[in-house]
């Protein structure tokens, strides 16, 4: 059971490889699971990485409206997270343990949300991977901008962008 104010303990790192590649996903999922309990109410059944991108497959049940459709809340709140994701994936996967925070993030809804859908997440810019890599490595910290799509089928029903910080790595004593 998670308290306020107490952090979640983190999983260890995976072994070094490219943008999440080398991720045991079904652990990180359980892990996240129980670091952030909301992440256990939002219907996520799968996350995977393709490409740059990573997808969550998800239920539309626990995420339905009064009108039937896809409640605005919960998918703001699943974009953001996605995101949040894809960086804390990215710095595990480059060795490094520091914490992520959403700085500013934007939804633009295009079609209601009336089925099972996926969201999508991958770097607004080609090279914004690699410039985090450089201010992380020149000052310990950095930006990443994320974009979310979120689809059922091929309907693209939801935009969104995500700014996320990564913060200085903590000392341990």
């Amino acid at each position: 059971m998670r308290h306020p104010g107490v952090p979640f303990p983190r999983l260890p790192l995976p072994e070094a490889n490219r943008a999440g590649q080398g991720e045991d996903m079904e652990a990180f999922q359980h892990w996240l699971n129980e670091a952030i309990p909301l992440v256990g109410h939002l219907g996520l059944k799968r996350m995977y990485w393709q490409h740059e991108s990573l997808i969550w497959e998800l239920a539309l049940g626990p995420n339905l409206n009064d009108k039937g459709t896809g409640f605005g809340g919960s998918l703001a709140a699943q974009t953001t997270l996605i995101g949040w994701c894809w960086a804390t994936l990215w710095l595990r996967a480059h060795q490094r343990e520091q914490d992520v925070v959403v700085a500013k993030a934007g939804q633009r809804f295009l079609a209601p949300v009336n089925g099972n859908y996926r969201l999508e997440c991958r770097p607004r810019d080609e090279d914004g991977p690699q410039q985090l890599d450089a201010r992380l490595k020149s000052s310990g910290k950095g930006r990443l901008a994320l974009v979310q799509q979120l689809f059922v089928g091929d309907s693209l029903c939801l935009e969104a962008e995500g700014d996320y910080a990564v913060l200085p790595a903590t000392s341990t004593p």
